[in-house]
């Protein structure tokens, strides 16, 4: 699946299943990085690209710095379409 441009490797696919785990925060800026476990992800290219993809949004709006990932629609679906795989 590739719904907004971005490629769903399995790394992108991992990082989909920690947010979804409620295991990632994110930090609320114009390139949004994508921190796993309280470390950062070793591949911010495809965490931006899920985030201004559609994928992941921080959990609150308007806030500063980092906060909790969540989902987008976009995101929930792609992690069912693997999960019917």
């Amino acid at each position: 699946m590739s719904g907004s441009g971005v490629e769903l490797t399995h790394r992108a696919m991992a990082m989909l299943r920690a947010v979804a785990a409620g295991r990632a925060e994110m930090s609320c800026s114009c390139e949004p990085d994508l921190f796993v476990d309280g470390f950062a992800c070793c591949d911010q290219m495809t965490a931006h690209a899920l985030a201004h993809g559609g994928y992941v949004r921080p959990a609150a709006d308007g806030a500063v710095g980092r906060v909790p990932a969540e989902l987008t629609e976009a995101g929930r679906a792609a992690l069912e379409i693997t999960l019917a795989a």
